[in-house]
């Protein structure tokens, strides 16, 4: 595998962007891996990992870097209302269109890497994220073939931007993922999100897992539940051999 970790130029700044790629039988189809709210960290660089070992380019950018904060470990300790507080802050001071254009420019860079295919693209956001990753693929609809929200949240609101509406102008395949127990994404909200893409045109796919709550992918969560994370990972490593070739 080759690994590298790159400022990448964006209209704010430079996002310092983890890159994992197979050494061999490049060029591979890229992901766009949005990280979820406590912000990169091993935990997910590992997961880029085992993307990239079946045969993606994965680029995991730090989308807190207009705050200048790359990794929430290396912040000053605080308590932990303080900590979680501080996390929300950061989080809320993301938008849908900053993100979009950071998201164009990891793609800029990408097309100019010889290890990166020029084909379609997949997008991937946990929590937080998946937002960004729906939207991504309402945005560039000519390249982005798969794009998947995994416990997501926001899925449905009254803003224009919101999930449920911006999956009926996507060309590519969306999956979400959302949890039986999810106080930012609750049942209502999820049935609420999948009868708004059966009545639309979106190619989209809401799955309830039962038994388990948000987060639960992350290995290092208490809410990790590891038969889910690794039907997640099967449903994700099948849309991507449909979509991206």
């Amino acid at each position: 595998m080759i690994e590298q970790t790159i400022e990448i130029p964006t209209k704010d700044g430079a996002t310092t962007t983890f890159i994992v790629h197979p050494e061999r039988e490049g060029p591979h189809p890229v992901v766009l891996f949005f990280m979820d709210a406590p912000a990169i960290r091993e935990e997910l660089r590992d997961m880029a990992r085992r993307i990239a070992t079946v045969g993606y380019y994965v680029m995991l950018p730090n989308l807190y870097y207009r705050r200048g904060v790359m990794e929430l470990a290396d912040l000053p300790p605080l308590p932990e209302e303080a900590a979680r507080a501080r996390m929300f802050d950061l989080m809320g001071s993301l938008t849908i269109p900053g993100v979009m254009d950071d998201a164009d420019a990891l793609l800029d860079f990408a097309d100019r890497d010889l290890a990166a295919g020029k084909g379609p693209i997949a997008t991937l956001g946990y929590c937080m994220s998946g937002q960004y990753a729906i939207n991504y693929a309402a945005r560039n609809r000519e390249r982005v073939g798969a794009a998947a929200s995994i416990y997501g949240v926001q899925l449905v609101t009254d803003q224009d931007d919101s999930p449920h509406l911006v999956a009926q102008k996507a060309r590519a395949e969306l999956y979400f993922a959302c949890a039986e127990t999810d106080r930012w994404a609750p049942l209502e909200m999820v049935e609420a999100l999948d009868a708004s893409v059966k009545q639309g045109r979106a190619r989209a796919e809401v799955e309830l897992y039962p038994g388990v709550e948000h987060g639960f992918a992350f290995p290092q969560r208490a809410a990790y539940d590891k038969p889910s994370a690794e039907r997640h990972w099967e449903r994700l490593f099948a849309l991507w051999r449909r979509n991206l070739g």
